[in-house]
């Protein structure tokens, strides 16, 4: 029987359930530190200046937090990519 002939069945790499193929510890540790984000924003929430090189801006703390999660999770995102082989 050639290779072509055989049936193909999908087989998990661990052998464990689609639950614990998702809920790696990686993404756990990424899942609590996102919460961990959220509560500390939500718990800051007074106004504060901050400088952006030349002007003098005044938003809610929260907000600050949130530009600066979005910036780190970019940047993240960007340098672990994973690339297409050419």
């Amino acid at each position: 029987m050639s290779p072509k002939d055989t049936p193909r069945v999908h087989r998990r790499s661990r052998g464990g359930s689609r639950f614990t193929d998702w809920f790696t510890p990686a993404r756990t540790t990424v899942v609590v530190l996102v919460v961990l984000a959220i509560v500390f924003m939500a718990e800051n929430t007074e106004q504060v200046r901050i400088r952006l090189i030349i002007p003098l801006v005044t938003m809610p703390l929260y907000l600050a937090l949130l530009l600066m999660f979005l910036v780190g999770a970019l940047c993240g995102a960007l340098f672990f990519r994973r690339r297409t082989p050419r």
